[in-house]
């Protein structure tokens, strides 16, 4: 109740980090459009989560309103929220951008696909790249995390990516998630380097522990376009981020986790990314207890991103060690496509085998495209068609002879 009846213009006066010691805050303030929160100038906390949940809120008012709220504004009217409130109002947000497809358009869902392998064999990782391809999986990004980040092995792996995008025209960008000081030596050395990826978080001095500045990530940013390379738009960055990443460093100036993290979405839209996703359990139950925690957090994060105009999506994930499980990704996977999240991680088996936590499998997100009736990215969709990987009413057709085959290990008593 105390909460509800703060007034928002509070937050614009009283920096929760002071402006002095801190580039996010000063990002935060310096960037904050006065014009565009002018019509909720007036309301509190409270009643700013009233109108966000009324009908005149419709997705031009909220994507106009976004470069006016700040992430500690979001942040708050969150936890006035229950689940579906966070559902609700996400849902009615639209944060489209484009770099050779085209991501967060209605009605579609779409996936990276993240073929990890513990030695960064190519030949193991291209393996689990065209299994996810003939999922449907990969319209947002082919992305790899690299066991060794290294310059040599981020333009191995990129060349080989680009060959394979070549040689099958597929209409998606690739990814290395090397850190930026990599990627930008890569572009330097001539790389096919589509998306500079980075690891953020809300607060200076979380994000020296990244080993990057605001300054770092505008000089990549710049490289990234100078290379040309998108072909239906030029939104080059990839930021991950996640709760307790801050806290995690002693470096959350004694905010809450959920207010740091949204923070951190207020970096990543100064650089306008195609993507941004929130790795929601994998720092493990030290920070996310259990499946309660890990749902609540994942629909908060995508509920503050897409009300900051940020296209947020997430890596529906926990560790080993956390009180969850693999149905409880099925629920939060769920739960962010209705509220029409930009895209989900998927990874082969749904075991990451480099980076030892579980995700959401190839499977999982193309059961979400049948069930809910998303749809792939529109380019890669109709590459998709053209493949023969999807079939007239949108989903991934059978492989040919597959159900005869069942049909017959079962007839003879196999277990298919």
């Amino acid at each position: 109740m105390a909460l509800a009846d703060v007034p928002l213009r509070r937050f614009l006066d009283e920096p929760l980090i002071p402006y002095e010691s801190d580039e996010v805050t000063r990002l935060i303030l310096d960037s904050h459009d006065a014009a565009a929160f002018a019509p909720v100038a007036a309301l509190t906390v409270g009643e700013l989560r009233e109108w966000l949940m009324s009908w005149e809120a419709d997705a031009e008012r909220l994507a106009a309103l976004a470069p006016g709220l700040t992430p500690e504004m979001v942040a708050a009217v969150s936890k006035l929220c229950g689940n579906g409130d966070l559902i609700a109002i996400a849902a009615k947000c639209r944060v489209v951008t484009r770099f050779r497809s085209t991501i967060g358009l209605h009605g579609r869902l779409a996936s990276r696909l993240q073929p990890n392998d513990p030695t960064d064999d190519p030949l193991a990782i291209a393996a689990g790249t065209l299994d996810g391809l003939l999922y449907g999986m990969g319209d947002a990004v082919i992305g790899i995390n690299p066991a060794t980040d290294n310059v040599d092995a981020c333009i191995r792996l990129l060349t080989m990516l680009d060959q394979l995008r070549l040689k099958f025209e597929v209409p998606t960008q690739s990814c290395v998630l090397s850190h930026v000081t990599t990627s930008i030596q890569a572009i330097e050395k001539g790389a096919p380097l589509d998306l500079v990826f980075q690891s953020i978080a809300g607060t200076e001095a979380a994000n020296a522990g990244f080993g990057v500045t605001l300054a770092v990530l505008a000089e990549a940013q710049d490289a990234a376009l100078s290379l040309k390379r998108g072909t239906v738009g030029n939104n080059v960055m990839y930021f991950e981020t996640g709760q307790g990443a801050a806290l995690s460093a002693d470096a959350h100036h004694g905010l809450d986790q959920q207010t740091v993290e949204a923070r951190a979405y207020a970096v990543a839209r100064a650089f306008s990314p195609l993507l941004v996703n929130t790795v929601v359990g994998f720092i493990g139950p030290e920070y996310l207890y259990d499946a309660k925690e890990i749902i609540r957090a994942g629909l908060e994060d995508h509920f503050c991103a897409k009300l900051l105009g940020v296209p947020m999506g997430c890596d529906v994930c926990y560790t080993n060690h956390a009180e969850a499980d693999q149905d409880d990704m099925d629920d939060l996977a769920l739960l962010l496509a209705v509220a029409n999240v930009n895209f989900l991680i998927a990874v082969p088996g749904a075991d990451d085998i480099m980076l030892n936590y579980q995700s959401l499998s190839h499977h999982d997100v193309m059961r979400l495209r049948h069930v809910l009736g998303r749809r792939p990215a529109p380019e890669f969709e109709a590459w998709l068609a053209g493949m023969g990987l999807l079939d007239d009413s949108g989903r991934v057709p059978p492989l040919p002879g597959s159900a005869p085959a069942v049909a017959r290990l079962i007839g003879q008593g196999a277990r298919p």
